[in-house]
């Protein structure tokens, strides 16, 4: 007889479902201790937390690096002008060249997400940024600068889209989410702020060309980073929902009306340019709306702004948006042209406001929506932003910085409460199929109300201006009379956001706790199965 027969003997058999080394190690002592499947080993639970945590780093560089260099030109273009030799009115093709990709192909690209995986569109998205902004830094005409910022645009877009859709499959857990989505929004709200100082730095100390040959190596690293990190998934299929047609109409008609909102400021409201082409592109986003009511497989499922709180976040987020953002250029304006800073002085004066921002994004917005929820965080913010234009709407032409301009710096940390809790309530209402969808019409929403901002704040400011200046105004005067208008509308959007928000939001219940197809959140499922 053999030594295991042997041991095993007095006690019979081992029962199917466990080895006979368990019956040697135990013996009769724990009959009735049920089997299972191993616990996941300590060093593997931890090494999935970690990647989790990692992902979201490598989510939050991507966004920054695509909201930072929306900016962080404006501060070179002076330079760049002497370089390439732009003409004044081809010089704001320096942004619109990255804007209006940008914005247009966020929709089509979220769902390319959904359709193929959004790890590769992401990693795809990355890979096209990092090398046309090689080929921005190396630029030796205006031509190659604008094709290579239009290449930027289309990877921002490609890499951007799928962010907040891979972020909520990765935290299902309330609690963690809304910690994940605070450090999220945080490189989106502080990004502006930051390309602007980082701008003037680079481009006094190096040249205007490290402005874009900076994104190589945190573009490279960003991949590496991101091959370990994020989950791989399949994505659902071309078949699920390649509407080619509804791609055609939503991306031109997106990228005609973003066109058109940036050259207000060039050609006027009401003229023939303004009005035919928005014409234009209202007609293709019409034909886009129809086209997916009947589609077999539409690009946009309408049925994703039946939620409330969907389609409620999406409203306010234009509005907000178009307050915050236009509120960083007029403020910008208002210090160089009224109060004489130079670039780079009013970019480390703004500080406070990105500093604030970041700081309740980080530390104080996920504690207050984990205990009230992301509704009245939300109206909290709302609050305080608005109070912060009203501020601004009254700065004299001789401001002193830390009594007529630093307090509203601070109260912009209300958009730190603002923006985690938008993207929470736009997302909540989100299926798992439908998660790149909703994260790329998510930062369509934002692009297009960033965008809408600054043309229609800088054009009411410049007509202002010019109207005081015929009335005998000083420039000074003239000036400040201009960026006092901006302010009041802008607190007049952020009241109106504010009014939505009590009348249409609600707080979401729980997140939904279903992956997405192909992307697995369960720790254990790939090494020993369920806990």
């Amino acid at each position: 007889m053999s030594t295991n027969q042997e041991k095993t003997a007095p006690f019979g058999p081992p029962e199917p479902s466990e080895p006979s080394e368990r019956s040697e190690r135990s013996g009769p002592t724990e009959p009735s201790k049920p089997p299972g499947p191993p616990r996941p080993s300590l060093p593997d639970r931890t090494s999935w937390l970690r990647s989790r945590w990692a992902a979201l780093g490598v989510l939050s560089t991507t966004m920054l690096m695509a909201i930072l260099d929306g900016s962080i030109v404006t501060v070179a273009t002076p330079a760049i002008q002497r370089d390439l030799g732009f003409s004044p009115a081809g010089l704001s093709w320096i942004m619109n060249a990255y804007l209006i990709p940008l914005g247009g192909l966020l929709l089509l690209a979220g769902r390319l997400g959904d359709l193929v995986g959004r790890r590769p569109l992401f990693l795809t998205g990355n890979a096209v940024f990092t090398a046309a902004s090689v080929l921005a830094g190396a630029a030796t005409s205006s031509g190659m600068l604008i094709a290579a910022r239009f290449l930027q645009g289309v990877g921002g877009a490609l890499a951007t889209a799928v962010v907040l859709g891979i972020l909520v499959t990765l935290f299902t857990d309330p609690r963690e989410r809304t910690m994940a989505l605070g450090v999220f929004s945080f490189t989106g709200a502080a990004g502006a702020s930051i390309g602007q100082v980082l701008g003037g730095v680079l481009t006094d100390a190096l040249s205007w060309h490290w402005i874009f040959l900076i994104n190589l190596p945190i573009g490279v690293a960003t991949i590496l980073l991101a091959l370990p990190a994020l989950p791989r998934d399949r994505g659902i299929g071309l078949a699920a929902g390649a509407d080619l047609a509804g791609a055609l109409l939503v991306t031109s008609g997106l990228m005609l009306g973003i066109y058109t909102v940036v050259k207000v400021e060039t050609h006027g409201w009401a003229s023939a340019h303004t009005l035919g082409l928005g014409a234009a592109a209202l007609t293709l986003l019409a034909g886009f709306a129809a086209r997916q009511a009947t589609a077999a497989t539409p690009l946009m499922p309408l049925r994703i702004l039946r939620s409330r709180n969907t389609s409620g976040a999406y409203l306010v987020q234009v509005l907000t948006l178009s307050a915050m953002f236009s509120f960083q250029v007029i403020v910008a304006l208002y210090m160089q042209q009224v109060l004489g800073y130079d670039a780079l002085g009013t970019g480390i004066a703004m500080l406070p406001a990105a500093v604030s921002i970041g700081a309740v994004s980080l530390f104080v917005s996920a504690r207050l929506s984990n205990r009230f929820g992301e509704h009245p965080v939300l109206v909290a913010g709302l609050v305080l932003l608005t109070g912060a234009m009203l501020l601004l709407r009254t700065v004299p032409v001789d401001a002193d910085y830390v009594t007529d301009l630093l307090p509203p710096f601070l109260l912009i940390a209300g958009g730190g409460l603002v923006l985690p809790s938008l993207t929470g309530l736009a997302m909540s209402g989100a299926g798992p199929d439908d998660a790149g969808l909703a994260s790329g019409l998510f930062n369509t929403v934002q692009q297009v109300g960033m965008a809408l901002g600054v043309a229609v704040m800088t054009t009411l400011a410049a007509s202002r201006i010019t109207d005081l200046r015929a009335a005998g105004h000083a420039e000074p005067a003239a000036l400040t009379g201009g960026y006092h208008l901006a302010f009041s509308v802008s607190a007049g959007l952020l009241i109106a956001a504010l009014a939505v928000s009590l009348l249409v939001l609600r707080n979401p219940g729980p997140p939904p706790s279903a992956p997405a197809p192909g992307i697995s959140t369960d720790p254990a499922e790939s090494t020993s199965g369920p806990t």
